[in-house]
């Protein structure tokens, strides 16, 4: 018996088997969950990744800066499953130029491209499942600690700090619904997202010296358990939290 047995579940995010948001339908369908993926772009490509998991689950297609996408996304869903109990945002993306030391220059076109993906979608992703979340459940996204400037992030940085206030903001609103919600602030892993980042190498050097615990770049589990943990009734009165799964850096001073 699993902690998330008889639990129905939307991941979002999953494009490699390298990702958090694979570990986390890995985990969750190790745990007892029925899962469906969301995937942009290359849907083909999310599909071969959703046969490395243990029972392939269906791919629906989700831009989330599409209106008619999010407008039909319950509907969709719903063809697979009867109701949702939790949804794991794993969602992030900002133009070149607002990442890697161009934080002054870059324009607000770019700027407002970062928001809308990496902040806005939370909420949006939301409010566009909430009909199917009747009888309540947990929605969890994936952070990176925006209690500091990081070198390179930039405006991501400040994309994730829009994504922490969003997560109490929601947290406020949806808990009418029976709804908890969460960030998971992981440390960094070398994922596609990662590999985007320019300068993402001065993580790598430091991170792991920097963790009391240690931090391991490779590998996404640590932050998937927690994420796994959060979607379950094991913290039934947890909301609007920020768990750090970073190896202990964020609690450590210079």
């Amino acid at each position: 018996m699993g902690i998330l047995d008889g639990k129905r579940l939307l991941v979002t995010g999953v494009l490699t088997d390298a990702s958090i948001a694979f570990s986390v339908a890995r985990l969750a369908q190790q745990e007892g969950a029925t899962i469906v993926l969301t995937g942009f772009g290359r849907l083909s490509l999310v599909e071969r990744i959703a046969r490395r998991l243990p029972d392939p689950p269906p791919v629906i297609e989700l831009d989330v800066q599409n209106t008619e996408h999010l407008d039909t996304l319950a509907d969709r869903v719903g063809e697979h499953l009867d109701g949702l109990d939790g949804i794991v945002h794993s969602i992030g993306f900002a133009p070149q130029t607002a990442l890697g030391g161009n934080f002054l220059n870059t324009t607000w076109d770019d700027v407002a491209t970062a928001l809308h993906v990496s902040t806005f979608s939370f909420k949006s992703l939301a409010v566009a499942c909430l009909p199917l979340m009747k009888d309540g459940g947990a929605v969890v996204g994936l952070d990176f600690d925006a209690s500091k400037a990081w070198p390179v992030y930039d405006w991501m940085g400040v994309a994730k700090a829009g994504l922490e206030s969003c997560s109490r903001y929601l947290a406020r609103d949806l808990a009418a619904h029976g709804i908890r919600v969460n960030l998971v602030a992981a440390g960094p892993l070398r994922t596609m997202a990662a590999k985007s980042i320019p300068g993402f190498k001065e993580f790598e050097e430091s991170w792991p010296a920097k963790a009391p615990l240690g931090w391991d770049l490779a590998d996404p589990e640590p932050a998937a358990k927690a994420c796994v943990a959060l979607l379950s009734d094991w913290f039934p009165a947890t909301t609007g939290e920020i768990v750090h799964v970073d190896g202990g850096v964020h609690a450590i001073g210079a």
